[in-house]
């Protein structure tokens, strides 16, 4: 047999297995959908139900904090969702008597903490403060602890929806075990 008649009837043998091959695969698949129960109903995301609560954030807020010892502040704050909507994304700047506020904060659900996390950060202090954030009654309630000066603060932030078009504040402060006095009330009402 000729280097060429070799070299066709090899071909003609690989492109046989190739054809085969293919045909078999596609009967395969057919076979295969066939058989295929119906796909169940898709299960929900993890934390996307408690996302959905956080949603009363969206959008543009003008904002006021009142300060128990007196002063001011006006700002904005913009909240949209984050990737995937796995997250809350807040951009929030103010200014006036009581300083120069500027910062991010993102909120998130941890299921391993069965918990809301807050990560804030500002132009005040470095690295991020955290809190860890959950319903009591309608309120969403964040507390975190910082160590400022060699001693331990424990925060902690209570949110109310007031409305669609208004929300309210506090913050807390307590040095150590001692008593909690307030820091900061913000009233925020929603930008048209």
């Amino acid at each position: 047999m000729s280097r060429n008649r070799k070299l066709q009837a090899v071909m003609l043998a690989v492109s046989a297995v190739v054809v085969l091959a293919g045909t078999a695969a596609a009967l395969a698949a057919r076979q295969e959908k066939a058989s295929e129960k119906p796909a169940p109903a898709q299960a929900a995301k993890p934390g996307k139900a408690e996302m959905d609560r956080l949603k009363f954030y969206l959008g543009e807020w003008e904002y006021t904090e009142n300060y128990p010892k007196g002063g001011t502040n006006t700002g904005i704050y913009t909240s949209k969702l984050g990737p995937g909507g796995n997250s809350l994304i807040n951009t929030f700047h103010s200014q006036g008597p009581m300083g120069d506020f500027e910062g991010l904060l993102i909120l998130t659900w941890d299921p391993k903490e069965s918990a809301y996390k807050a990560y804030a950060f500002g132009n005040e202090f470095p690295g991020a403060l955290v809190e860890t954030g959950t319903f009591e009654g309608d309120a969403l309630v964040y507390r975190s602890e910082l160590r400022l000066g060699g001693q331990t603060w424990k925060l902690r932030n209570v949110t109310h929806v007031i409305s669609a078009e208004k929300l309210e504040s506090d913050e807390y402060s307590a040095k150590g075990d001692g008593p909690e006095t307030l820091l900061v009330h913000v009233s925020a009402t929603r930008k048209h």
